[in-house]
Order: C-alpha cells, then sequence, then structure tokens
C-alpha cells in the first residue's frame, strides 16, 4: 500500500486525507495486503529494494540522492507502465517526514485539488509539515485541472510528483512543467525483469523452468507489472507443479505479445518511417504488430490520412482518398475486418510516388504570414456584392479565367510584398512531373506577361 499510515481513503468530503493509525485500518491493510495482486505484494518499500533505474537510483544517482537526503522538489515521472512510477512515490512516501496526499487523476477533480491545498497550508501552519501531492495519470487532468495546481507549487506550498505514461511535452501544461523536474523511468532490462521474477518464486514459494522464466521475461517487454501478473495467473494454471512454458502460454491466451500503453508512439512512427521510405513489407509488419498489441485502429487510420498529405501529396493525389477511405471503413466495418482496409491503404502509400512538397509549400507561406505584418487583399480580389462595394473599386481590375481559352490569366492573386515568393515546388515524382512542366509555363508566362486592362466581371 502507498503511504500506509499516512493515506486515508477519503472517508469524508471534508476529512483530511492524511491520519494517524487506526485500529480498523490496520486490520484492513492486515488483510489486504494478504489478497492484493502479486504486483502489490512485491511492491518495494526502500531503494535498495528497487530494481532496475539504475541511473536514477544507483548509490549516488541524483534521484536517490534528493530521496534520502528529504529534498526532493516537484517532479513528473514519465515512464511506460510497470516501471516503477507509483513504487516510487511509494517509496517516497514511506521516507519523506512529510504528509504524503494521493489523488488519481481518473477519479478526482478541481474540488479535490483545491481542498488538498487548503489542508496543505493549514498543516503547514498548524505543525510546520509540508505536503508531497502524488497524481497517478496526470495527463488526464485537463489544462484547468492542472492550472489549478500552479500557485500551490510555485510558491513551495506543495511538492507535487506527478506519474504519467503519455509524453509530458504534450500532455502536461508548460508552465507546470516548467516549475517540476522530469525524470524518465526506462523500461526494465530483462536481466531486471528476471530478477523480479526470481524474487516472486521466492516469495511465493514456487518454481519454473528456465524455458517459463524466459517467456515471461519476452512478453514483459519491460513492463514489472505485466511480468508478475502474468506469473501470477501462470502460477494458478500450474498448481503445486513447476511452471512450464506452456503455462505461460495459457496464461496470456496464446499471445506471447505485449502492448504497453506508451509503445504505440515508437511503433506508430516506425510504421510511419516505414511506408514513408517505400517498405510495404515493414508498414505491414508494424500495423500487424500495432493491430496484435490491441492499438485502436482509429489512431492508425488517422495517423495514415496524414502522411498521405504529408508524404505522398501530389505526386499520387488519390493517396488520400485511399487513406480517408480506409479510415472510414474503420468506423463503418470495424476490427477484425477493417484490418484488410488498413493494410490496402499501407500498401498503396508505401508503394505510391513520394513528395513532401505540399509540407515545404505551406511551412512557406506560413512563414510569410507569420513573419511580417497582415496584408491587406488586392483591390481587385476584394468581394464586389456588398453595399458601397462598387464605389471602392473592389474587383474592377478582376480578370475571369473561364473567359481565356487557356483557363487561367496572368493575374496577381497576393499581396504585393510576397507575390514574388515560391512556394509550392513540385516534385519530379509521380503526377507531381507533370504539374511541374504545367505550372512551370504559366509562371514563366506570369512573368514575362503584363497584366492587361479592363475588366471580365466577377461570376
Amino acid at each position: 500500500m502507498t503511504g500506509e499510515g499516512k493515506v486515508d481513503g477519503a472517508r469524508g468530503a471534508r476529512r483530511s486525507r492524511v491520519q494517524g493509525p487506526d485500529l480498523f485500518d490496520a486490520a484492513t491493510n492486515e488483510r489486504l495486503s494478504q489478497r492484493a495482486p502479486l504486483a502489490t505484494r512485491m511492491r518495494p518499500r526502500t531503494l535498495d529494494e528497487m530494481v532496475g533505474q539504475r541511473h536514477l537510483f544507483a548509490p549516488g544517482a541524483p534521484l536517490r540522492v534528493l530521496i534520502e537526503q528529504d529534498r526532493l522538489t516537484s517532479a513528473i515521472l514519465w515512464g511506460a507502465p510497470g516501471t516503477g512510477k507509483t513504487t516510487l512515490a511509494s517509496v517516497v512516501a514511506h521516507r519523506s517526514a512529510k504528509a504524503f496526499v494521493q489523488l488519481s487523476a481518473v477519479s478526482s477533480g478541481v474540488a479535490d485539488v483545491r481542498e488538498v491545498m487548503k489542508e496543505a497550508r493549514g498543516r503547514l501552519g498548524e505543525q510546520g509539515q509540508g505536503t508531497i501531492l502524488f497524481i497517478d495519470e496526470v495527463h488526464r487532468f485537463n489544462r484547468a485541472q492542472q492550472d489549478t495546481l500552479l500557485p500551490a507549487v510555485e510558491e513551495g506550498l506543495i511538492v507535487l510528483i506527478g506519474a504519467t505514461t503519455e509524453n509530458p511535452f504534450f500532455s502536461v501544461n508548460s508552465p507546470l512543467l516548467s516549475r517540476a523536474t522530469l525524470w524518465r523511468l526506462e523500461p526494465l532490462g530483462d536481466d531486471d525483469v528476471r530478477e523480479l521474477l526470481r524474487r516472486a518464486l521466492v516469495l511465493e514459494k514456487a518454481t519454473a523452468s528456465e524455458e517459463a522464466l524466459e517467456a515471461l521475461v519476452s512478453v514483459a517487454e519491460g513492463d514489472a507489472r505485466a511480468a508478475l501478473g502474468t506469473l501470477e495467473v501462470a502460477l494458478a494454471l500450474a498448481g503445486e507443479r513447476a511452471l512450464e512454458a506452456g503455462d505461460v502460454e495459457r496464461a496470456r491466451a496464446g499471445r506471447l505479445l505485449h502492448q504497453g500503453a506508451d509503445a504505440h508512439y515508437d511503433q506508430i512512427s516506425a510504421l510511419i518511417k516505414s511506408v514513408r521510405g517505400s517498405d510495404a513489407d515493414a508498414g505491414l509488419y508494424w500495423l500487424a504488430r500495432m493491430l496484435d498489441g490491441g492499438e485502436d485502429p482509429r489512431f492508425i487510420a488517422r495517423r495514415l490520412v496524414i502522411l498521405a498529405s504529408e508524404d505522398v501529396g501530389m505526386a499520387d493525389p488519390l493517396a488520400l482518398v485511399v487513406a480517408d477511405a480506409a479510415a472510414r471503413a474503420v468506423e463503418f466495418v470495424g476490427l477484425p475486418e477493417a484490418q484488410l482496409n488498413l493494410a490496402q491503404a499501407v500498401v498503396y502509400l508505401a508503394c505510391a510516388p513520394k513528395s513532401n512538397r505540399l509540407t515545404v509549400a505551406l511551412g512557406r507561406a506560413q512563414e510569410d504570414v507569420r513573419g511580417g505584418p497582415p496584408a491587406k487583399v488586392p483591390v481587385h480580389l476584394r468581394d464586389p456584392h456588398y453595399p458601397g462595394a462598387a464605389e471602392l473599386g473592389n474587383a474592377a481590375a478582376y480578370r475571369y479565367p473561364h473567359d481565356d481559352p487557356r483557363g487561367w490569366v496572368e493575374q496577381q492573386y497576393r499581396p504585393a510584398g510576397v507575390a514574388e515568393h515560391p512556394y509550392y515546388e513540385p516534385s519530379a515524382h509521380g503526377a507531381e512531373a507533370k504539374l511541374s512542366e504545367r505550372l512551370s509555363r504559366q509562371r514563366v508566362s506570369s512573368r514575362d506577361s503584363e497584366a492587361r486592362p479592363g475588366a471580365h466581371g466577377e461570376r
């Protein structure tokens, strides 16, 4: 249990979450300790019992020094599930002289945070005791909820420890992140997971074959909780005999692949880079890996739609159509059938000619828009329909492209300050090769021709 004897189970809306020893609580904790999942019973209570994260917990490592000296400042703990974020908070709770309060961003709101602040201020004034506030899944707090923490963190009323599996640079407010130290917890190494499993086998008075141990290490992929959870189920299936690899496979319902909640960032990156690199087979591998790991197919579909414009673009305009169709199929058909639609999109996008010229062109246009004062719309492009527009000369010199047999006319469509800046420059790949020839002819003609006088009228 995290912070035994310190953390109250919210026995009243106004009652402090920090309390002293209680006979009934002690009995409850004793029974929970016997019935708790193996991962909870194995949770370390000291830094010396921690497994992995040597860059943080080895003797002399920075985070260990701060905890041992009880000088830990506000911190964001970022890591995949099962890397020790909650365990670390538990160790801090046992080690620190400060009061320890725990909230879950899943079930707590602004009112809970404000109540903690109020109690922390009273505790500091009456007892001279500081407060550590641990918020699990802090990324689930919205921006407004995170903002309520800022004043207390800034003035030192609380030491905030926030745990998140999401990239904090995207999920945590910049002002809050700037006031906290970011500590990255890495997935456990295979040796660390083996050590943890051996300790658990001793605790459970059980034995396992080396094949079973290696299977457990494989499915964990650095997640201590996953390793211990699978071990617990496998031991129940094995009964009194030694644990075998087949028990591990049955405990995983025949699947020996583990997908952590944070892994999709790396895997979607691998998928996108494979498709961008025109490797259809690699794209299919990462698609299969993500789907088999339980990834949301809508997330994959959204990224493929983005890739269609970002990395294929006008080299194959149908790429966006195919990606959009796959995304719609995911919503309309659903899994498992929609995995074929996603596979078709992956293969099509991987085999399509590539061009990032749309991305470059938009970036150049944005630089001009953001780099200077707002430019006025040229008079000949302005709306002539509202009362008084004719007197202002709006659209009087506008030239209607359909009146020209070529279907276009030489005409300035941008403000004068940016009219000569090239944005979109087609590549020589796929359909953009023909676009390149056409646009080159138009641009040469526009430079060599002077705008003809007279208006054709807006239609």
